[in-house]
């Protein structure tokens, strides 16, 4: 397989597992607690799904491809932090600007977590890449 295509696999595989693990068992109460009436009982799944896929896609396009360019996995891991805090800042500050009931701990929270997940997504993509692509 190619390097792009390691590399997609490896951040999605990451960036699933640690998401699932941040929303589904960590932070779980804390998102019920903050977002009340805001959450749904189940999310929809089809808009999720989308979201994860076309987001990797994204990590793996702009910071983790060039990062393999350049062999540098601390590009990697700065790329993904930053695009990580550029898109959930995006969200998080749009939200917080737009909807009541949307904190400003909420935002900072979420904008932190979007920035290390998509670091170690990224990192997880770049090794992937390197070690089963060579």
């Amino acid at each position: 397989m190619s390097k792009a295509v390691w590399a997609y696999s490896g951040a999605l595989l990451a960036f699933l597992v640690l998401d699932g693990l941040w929303l589904g068992v960590l932070m779980s109460s804390t998102y019920k607690e903050l977002l009340g009436s805001l959450m749904l009982a189940q999310p929809k799944w089809g808009p999720a799904i989308v979201f994860y896929l076309m987001y990797v896609l994204g990590a793996v396009y702009f910071v983790v491809l060039p990062a393999l360019s350049r062999g540098s996995a601390r590009r990697a891991a700065l790329g993904g932090a930053f695009f990580g805090l550029v898109a959930y800042g995006t969200y998080d500050m749009t939200n917080w600007a737009t909807l009541q009931g949307w904190s400003a701990q909420l935002a900072l929270m979420d904008m932190a977590w979007g920035g290390l997940l998509t670091c170690l997504a990224s990192l997880s993509g770049y090794w992937a890449a390197r070690k089963m692509a060579a």
